[in-house]
């Protein structure tokens, strides 16, 4: 057996490709609660990185940090800091707008923060899925509106420059007609379904009872896009087989951003169901490629 030559690798100059993660990061406590997020950052310190905020779906219940972190870890590697964000649960007596306000709150310490994890804080963009996904059209057609905003780190922006979602509900009147067979269509206070319904009511709960549809239309970015807005582009993916939310409710936003004159781009996975088999390494190239465009 012939001996080996040693290998001989030159060192890190610069520590580009490395990133490192800041686990249980708390940003905000809401009645006492703390809200946590967890932040990948890459290694190099002498620069500026832009900023992706993620919003893991959960049916705005509590995000699973970890589900997509090996691929938010390898965003970080490529030069991205990366923080995917929790917010409060719908089901402990926290009606939307509360985890909006929370994913503001989010952007607004990461701002605030912007040394600390070298940040910069011109470059913010956002991805969610599923609920996440409702979550960062909201925040993209909402920046910096005062009836979300709360108080911590009032001289900071929640706005952002770009945002990616995946197969998230843009029409929640039609996902409540459908999920639950409620025709929130007419003004007014519906009584709440048992069973699942319970938990979408605890959503969209109305203070009195039962369910708002007047909160139904305000997380619904299909209903709130409007013209003459200063939105960033839009990135929509969403399989056509889902069958949580229909491909049709992303459709829809598109083509009415497009027709307004908007910067909107879609995605049709075929056969792509709700998680699962939606996801291709091809697929996360493409959203990453559209992040390094436009950040």
């Amino acid at each position: 057996m012939g001996k080996k030559e040693i290998t001989v690798l030159p060192c890190s100059e610069h520590l580009d490709g490395m990133a490192e993660w800041f686990r249980d990061v708390v940003y905000a406590c809401p009645q006492g609660k703390s809200l946590t997020m967890q932040v990948l950052c890459p290694w190099r310190k002498d620069r500026k990185y832009p900023l992706i905020v993620f919003v893991q779906g959960s049916a705005w219940t509590t995000p699973d940090p970890g589900y997509e972190l090996p691929q938010l870890g390898a965003l970080a590697m490529q030069g991205f800091v990366v923080a995917t964000v929790g917010h409060r649960d719908c089901r402990e007596g926290n009606p939307f707008p509360a985890f909006l306000q929370d994913v503001k709150t989010a952007i607004r310490f990461l701002r605030a923060h912007a040394e600390e994890y070298c940040i910069d804080k011109e470059r913010v963009g956002i991805w969610g899925t599923s609920s996440g996904g409702n979550t960062a059209l909201l925040v993209g057609m909402t920046g910096d509106w005062q009836c979300y905003r709360t108080q911590e780190y009032p001289e900071e922006s929640d706005k952002v420059k770009a945002v990616a979602e995946c197969f998230g509900p843009t029409d929640m009147e039609a996902l409540i007609r459908i999920r639950l067979g409620v025709d929130l269509s007419n003004p007014g206070s519906y009584p709440v379904p048992e069973g699942e319904g319970s938990q979408l009511a605890g959503l969209l709960y109305d203070g009195q009872g039962g369910i708002s549809q007047e909160k139904a239309r305000d997380m619904s970015p299909l209903y709130i896009a409007a013209p003459g807005e200063e939105y960033p582009p839009f990135l929509i993916l969403h399989g056509d087989a889902d069958p949580v939310v229909p491909y049709e409710q992303s459709e829809a936003l598109y083509k009415k951003l497009i027709n307004m004159g908007y910067d909107a781009q879609m995605v049709q996975v075929t056969g792509g169901a709700h998680e699962g088999n939606f996801w291709t390494p091809k697929l996360i190239q493409l959203v990453w490629d559209y992040f390094k465009e436009v950040l």
